[in-house]
């Protein structure tokens, strides 16, 4: 690899998640996660940093829609309306797992990473991400390309990054 190829590289999860840490316990904020179709991956690429106990306060692994409901708080008739895998459904879980924690930050995702489950509107690596911080709730829209993993891994590396973005 040239030194211009390294300058280029991507952020590894663990990267975003030293700099979320230092951000967050700047602030003495803590982080809750809400993750559909990443079952996990963010809370644990946070919890694999040690100390991650002084910044991040739990993570709802909201798989199906019943739990996107009864843990999060999310409407069923949000759901029903624009699908779960949508903005507003990932706005919704943010602000729920803010509502169920004692964390001033959330994340939420979710989306089709394949291989099945895609449509014409929302193909397979269609992810919706939102972070909820103090000074209001973002989201987005993404399609990753690759295989489930490849979808899954960029789904945690754009909502770590797109967090400590938000939090700088």
């Amino acid at each position: 690899m040239t030194e211009n190829s390294l300058l280029n590289v991507e952020p590894l999860p663990h990267d975003w998640c030293r700099i979320l840490a230092e951000l967050l316990i700047k602030k003495s904020w803590k982080l809750t996660t809400a993750e559909s179709c990443t079952g996990g991956l963010i809370a644990a690429a946070c919890t694999d940093l040690a100390g991650s106990s002084a910044w991040f306060e739990r993570g709802f692994v909201s798989y199906s829609n019943a739990a996107k409901t009864e843990m999060l708080g999310v409407d069923a008739a949000l759901i029903a309306q624009h699908g779960a895998v949508s903005e507003q459904v990932a706005r919704a879980m943010a602000c729920g797992a803010l509502l169920h924690s004692q964390a001033q930050v959330a994340l939420a995702v979710s989306g089709i990473a394949g291989p099945g489950g895609g449509s014409i509107d929302k193909p397979v690596g269609t992810v919706c991400l939102s972070w909820a911080t103090p000074q209001g709730v973002v989201s987005e829209v993404q399609h990753f390309p690759g295989d489930r993993g490849a979808v899954r891994a960029a789904t945690v590396r754009r909502a770590l990054q797109g967090l400590c973005r938000l939090l700088t």
